[in-house]
């Protein structure tokens, strides 16, 4: 499988836009998005697949699934009242993670995933890992929310993400590729 090659600032300025940024504006969407204990649904139920490592924190954030709003920043889309939901948990010690989101409602949406190995809530083009439901191919550009998207149902909705981490002077890809992509 050929690396995949990112533009720099695409993936920097786009993917997580608002990983930089502390405070407040860090817990905006966390209320909504935390799972109660015996959740039923609307919920999409993430494992994450191919973690680097067990180290740092994982933030697993929903958006609406078109082009415009994926990958906005939260305070745009809180303000115009459309989907917004982030979950941060710090990566357990061992075994696969998964991560629990809730849901305005069945639907189609848009859902991203980083592995801040470090913890500072800032995207380490160097370190850090990133993935997308579908689990497609990353290219040069901001991704598709088409391709980065899921149909959760009334329940539980269970998303396999796999991470893609940087393998080279600008590629990302899967540290495993072929046990990786299903």
């Amino acid at each position: 499988m050929r690396p995949v090659y990112f533009l720099l600032p695409a993936l920097v300025g786009g993917l997580i836009s608002d990983a930089a940024l502390a405070g407040a504006h860090q817990e905006l969407g966390k209320t909504e998005g935390r799972c109660r204990p015996g959740e039923t649904g609307p919920a999409l139920l993430v494992s994450v697949i191919g973690l680097k490592d067990h180290s740092g924190d994982l933030k697993l954030e929903v958006y609406p699934a078109n082009d415009e709003d994926f990958l906005q920043d939260d305070k745009i889309l809180i303000a115009q009242g459309k989907t917004f939901r982030r979950v941060e948990e710090a990566v357990p010690a061992s075994g696969t993670p998964t991560l629990c989101v809730r849901l305005p409602g069945p639907g189609r949406y848009g859902v991203s995933l980083l592995h801040d190995r470090d913890a500072n809530h800032k995207f380490n083009l160097s370190g850090d890992g990133v993935g997308f439901a579908g689990n497609h191919r990353l290219s040069w550009s901001k991704p598709k929310a088409a391709a980065s998207s899921v149909v959760a149902g009334a329940g539980m909705t269970r998303v396999p993400i796999v991470l893609n981490y940087r393998r080279g002077l600008l590629s990302f890809a899967p540290l495993d590729p072929p046990r990786a992509r299903r």
